[in-house]
């Protein structure tokens, strides 16, 4: 019953911070060494990657109108070999540049690095690094464009961004809204570009982590009932957090997110220090 009611704290927590600039990787790792829990299977690297695929599904279901229109849009560029003027045919493709550096990247660094920054001081400043990109972003960022803005030479930048944000701490939505921030791009399009683009690397790792769970190459014992649990409450917590993300920056600054950065990132070193 323990572990279950973990997991569902774990899940809610994912689906919180995948879609807020503020690192749900970083914080998975915080909150067990926060709370001093010590389940294996909770505070494992594949149980973590598991929770996204409920942060996934949150995806899937709130942009399926934009899905069930970019998908096409992307076969008919391979079936006419052209994009034309087409704004969605272009998107797709976008999409597709975008996720190159991570496809690169991640097979080969995610677990390295996910395994060298373990520990919540490591996070900490990881936080604290990130904060300060987002707010340098949001500070200069002309904010004018929308997403039809966006070229495949930014796409790639962004892309590299979302790379970078395999360090736990540094957060894959804070990179690559920087990332669309710094190009320009209004909050609103940096965060809805980053949430299309994180739905091919969220599938790519969530199969990846399950396979080896599955195989037992994970190094943990699956337990299906907390596993389940945490991916239902990443679900509905992350398709509150896109809903409340996208209303909340129509209006609002990155401030807040900025600011949640760094007093979690102290309050990690406060209770660091004075362990």
């Amino acid at each position: 019953m323990e572990t279950t009611f973990q997991a569902l704290i774990m899940g809610i927590v994912q689906g919180l911070t995948e879609f807020l600039p503020v690192s749900s990787s970083g914080h998975l790792v915080i909150v067990p060494h926060l709370l001093g829990w010590t389940d294996p299977f909770i505070t494992s690297l594949a149980f973590s990657v598991m929770l996204h695929l409920g942060t996934l599904v949150a995806l899937l279901v709130y942009f399926r109108a934009d899905w069930l229109v970019i998908i096409p849009a992307g076969v008919a560029v391979l079936r006419e070999r052209s994009i034309g003027t087409d704004p969605n045919r272009k998107l797709a493709w976008l999409l597709v540049v975008a996720t190159i550096p991570a496809v690169i990247a991640g097979p080969i660094l995610n677990d390295r690095l996910e395994a060298a920054v373990r520990t919540a001081e490591d996070v900490a400043i990881a936080l604290l690094i990130g904060a300060a990109i987002l707010w340098l972003a949001d500070q200069v960022g002309r904010k004018v464009d929308g997403i039809e803005k966006v070229t495949f030479p930014l796409a790639l930048v962004i892309g590299l961004a979302q790379s970078i944000a395999l360090v736990p701490g540094i957060s894959r939505a804070g990179m690559t809204i920087s990332a669309g921030l710094f190009a320009g791009l209004t909050r609103e399009a940096a965060a809805r570009f980053s949430f299309l683009m994180a739905t091919p690397i969220i599938a790519g790792a969530g199969v990846f982590e399950a396979r080896k769970l599955v195989t037992g190459e994970a190094g943990v014992p699956v337990q299906a009932g907390p596993l389940l649990v945490g991916m239902v409450a990443a679900l509905v917590a992350g398709m509150a957090a896109i809903h409340l993300m996208l209303r909340y920056v129509r209006t609002r600054s990155y401030g807040i997110f900025v600011v949640e950065r760094i007093v979690i990132a102290a309050l990690v070193l406060v209770v660091f220090l004075s362990r």
